[in-house]
């Protein structure tokens, strides 16, 4: 099926585009109204295992917003319910909490490697469902935790402030944290891998946590299964964003993993981060989610800064810096995406 709007793909590949496409993380779920709906009748893995209301979700943002991507309705650790872990996703909302977390090399020898055809079903069939629901108006994006965002959720029981026990897991666990991280490699490319065979059109790594990391720490014991996820996902024939949270100061070993699109977060500036990478790469980003809570001409002034840091430049794709929050007003998230269309037309 022809894509009536392919901007995200040339841009991805740093081809010309009539504007600055524009899509969110996060852009199905709970600021949306609807969304919250489903929530009442259903918790998160159940929306997330149920294919139809997945896809359902999916397209969500469409009903209200000028979109030129949608991203699949799911979450980074679903894939590791295979590997053997108990994972839950509080009623809170205070994230996914993992209760059997690795301690020694025993727990990590004792972690399987399905398929995703075995561990994540739901997920590949979601994908099924929801192209031909958009019926070519745009493309779709899969996505995948990176195998040391996993890795830490799998050691710390989840999210941290400082990541203690991963990093003195990775540092005096040498050999089992390499183990680790080839399972998570061979885990994570191939669900990137099977989510294309599914219909997605592009790719996002999610590597959140890899900002906690020294330069040198991310070369020597994350970068080579960075590379070996990205690579293999890229042999599928699709652009890959590599995506994490806090890494200006990472941004050159980030672009050694080879993706097409290095997507950053509002601690650095977006021409700054690209005079970094290099022109043979695009850049993603890079609103501060919070600043949508303002009033319109502070987001507006916000906005305009980082088109002018991209200066109209192929491979600038416009995104926040993380996830939209819950408290967003919609007619902001409305009133940004018309903007950025208007403002950027070549």
């Amino acid at each position: 099926m022809t894509l009536r709007n392919d901007r995200l793909l040339r841009a991805l590949r740093r081809q010309a585009v009539d504007c600055t496409p524009v899509w969110f993380m996060r852009q199905a779920g709970r600021y949306l109204p609807e969304y919250r709906q489903l929530r009442e009748k259903y918790d998160f893995l159940t929306l997330s295992q149920n294919p139809e209301l997945a896809a359902q979700i999916t397209l969500m943002p469409l009903q209200r917003f000028e979109l030129d991507a949608v991203i699949l309705f799911a979450d980074i650790l679903l894939p590791l319910v295979g590997v053997g872990v108990d994972l839950e996703y509080t009623a809170s909302g205070d994230g996914p909490l993992i209760r059997n977390t690795l301690r020694n090399a025993a727990d990590v020898e004792r972690l399987r490697v399905p398929s995703p055809e075995e561990s994540v079903p739901f997920v590949l069939e979601a994908i099924r469902l929801a192209r031909p629901l958009l019926d070519g108006r745009v493309p779709l994006i899969g996505f995948a935790g990176a195998p040391f965002t996993l890795a830490s959720y799998l050691i710390e029981g989840g999210a941290s402030r400082n990541y203690q026990r991963t990093k003195a897991f990775m540092f005096q666990e040498r050999v089992a944290w390499r183990e680790l991280l080839e399972k998570l490699t061979h885990l994570t490319s191939d669900y990137l891998r099977a989510q294309v065979r599914a219909g997605a059109q592009a790719l996002q790594l999610f590597d959140s946590w890899v900002g906690c990391l020294a330069p040198s720490d991310y070369q020597d014991y994350v970068l080579p299964y960075s590379r070996q996820v990205i690579l293999a996902a890229r042999s599928e024939g699709v652009p890959v964003i590599h995506f994490g949270t806090g890494t200006a100061g990472l941004l050159e070993a980030m672009r050694e993993a080879g993706g097409d699109v290095i997507g950053i977060d509002w601690r650095i500036d977006l021409d700054a981060a690209w005079q970094r990478v290099g022109p043979k790469v695009g850049i993603q980003g890079n609103l501060d989610p919070t600043a949508l809570l303002g009033p319109w001409p502070e987001v507006q002034r916000r906005v305009q800064d980082i088109l002018d840091r991209a200066a109209g430049r192929p491979g600038h794709i416009f995104n926040l810096g993380h996830g939209l929050l819950p408290e967003t007003p919609l007619e902001n998230v409305a009133a940004l995406v018309d903007y950025v269309h208007e403002h950027t037309q070549r």
